[in-house]
């Protein structure tokens, strides 16, 4: 298994003792040139997204966009959909996997965290991390400044309220809010 792989099954990993560590931080500096030389500048929807679609390794569909500034610190583990809308100033910590599905918007200043480290207080330990992949599912929609944390499915048709922070997944059809997000209302299905 390589490295990437190992993140993406959500394998513990050790900064100091596997060397293939150094082929993630190889991948994070190119980047972070990337996306710096992306957002200092004016671009149009076209650029941005091709540009992105270079720095996640895939394309990014032409129905979807994204504004700048963006920061991710790795980029080849994020799955963009068809129509979503990525506001201004969005991060995304992605080596254990992004999945934006169709027709999500995503408001300004969401962050998107796919890594953990161990609780554990030890120094020995704290290089250890591992990942867990975030899914945004199909027609959600994330509120300006929410944060989502490893692990976490937002499930299909959720709103998540402004300034949230989703700690555990949100099942489809609901309104989240708070820290820690909870269901503050059921909405109507089809």
């Amino acid at each position: 298994m390589t490295i990437f792989e190992k993140a993406l099954a959500g394998e513990m990993l050790d900064r100091r003792v596997d060397p293939e560590v150094v082929k993630i931080d190889a991948i994070q500096v190119q980047t972070s040139r990337a996306l710096a030389k992306l957002n200092q500048g004016v671009a149009d929807a076209d650029t941005i997204r091709t540009t992105f679609s270079q720095i996640i390794d895939r394309p990014i569909p032409s129905s979807s966009t994204i504004l700048l500034p963006i920061h991710s610190d790795f980029g080849h583990h994020i799955w963009i959909g068809e129509r979503v809308f990525i506001n201004m100033n969005c991060t995304f910590v992605d080596v254990g996997g992004i999945e934006i599905q169709d027709d999500v918007l995503i408001g300004p200043n969401v962050q998107l965290v796919s890594v953990n480290h161990p609780l554990d207080r030890q120094p020995a330990l704290r290089h250890r991390f591992y990942g867990r992949r975030v899914v945004i599912k199909r027609n959600a929609w994330l509120g300006a400044g929410v944060t989502v944390l490893p692990g976490v499915t937002i499930g299909e048709n959720a709103v998540v309220g402004a300034g949230a922070v989703v700690t555990k997944d949100v099942p489809g059809n609901t309104v989240v809010a708070g820290v820690p997000a909870k269901i503050i209302k059921q909405l109507p299905t089809d």
